[in-house]
């Protein structure tokens, strides 16, 4: 009897653009953790989804996991997660991410995403958790970053009104 590591459903997520402009990662594996080695597999893997036609499988089989990645406009969501994983599932979690930002921006766009790529990565906090689906409620994600936003705005009115104190 021994125990074994349970798989991560993911081990990264990144978004890029049609030039191959890397706009958001998030990864979720600890034995990925040389910077040389993420952006090696984050070079492969952009030259190589940029590279295939747009009718092809968007399923790729990489090392030893599965690659899935969706076009929405002009940005790539690619996800890399464990070879016994659901690539429907992943589809499925990428897709409700971009709903998620399409909600709150309003169509996203990749301007959206550089601009405010902070809120990027807090709706993915939200949505998932060291690689696992954490919240599948689109209502309840965009709950807490309505929160968020309410509480940054009552931290910048504080700030302005201490500084107005101050001088």
């Amino acid at each position: 009897w021994s125990l074994k590591p349970v798989p991560k459903m993911m081990h990264f997520i990144l978004m890029f653009s049609r030039q191959g402009k890397l706009r958001l990662q998030k990864w979720y594996d600890v034995q990925i953790q040389q910077q040389r080695e993420k952006k090696k597999i984050t070079r492969e893997l952009i030259s190589t989804i940029l590279a295939r036609k747009p009718k092809m499988c968007n399923f790729i089989e990489f090392k030893d996991m599965k690659i899935v990645y969706k076009r929405y406009a002009s940005l790539y969501f690619c996800v890399g997660m464990s070879a016994d994983g659901n690539e429907l599932i992943m589809l499925e979690i990428i897709h409700r991410y971009v709903e998620l930002l399409d909600k709150y921006f309003g169509s996203v766009c990749e301007l959206d995403i550089i601009f405010n790529f902070e809120k990027a990565y807090f709706m993915l906090d939200e949505l998932i958790l060291g690689g696992e689906l954490q919240e599948t409620s689109k209502k309840n994600v965009l709950k807490a970053i309505t929160a968020q936003d309410l509480l940054q705005e009552e931290a910048e009115e504080n700030r302005s009104a201490l500084d107005e104190l101050l001088m």
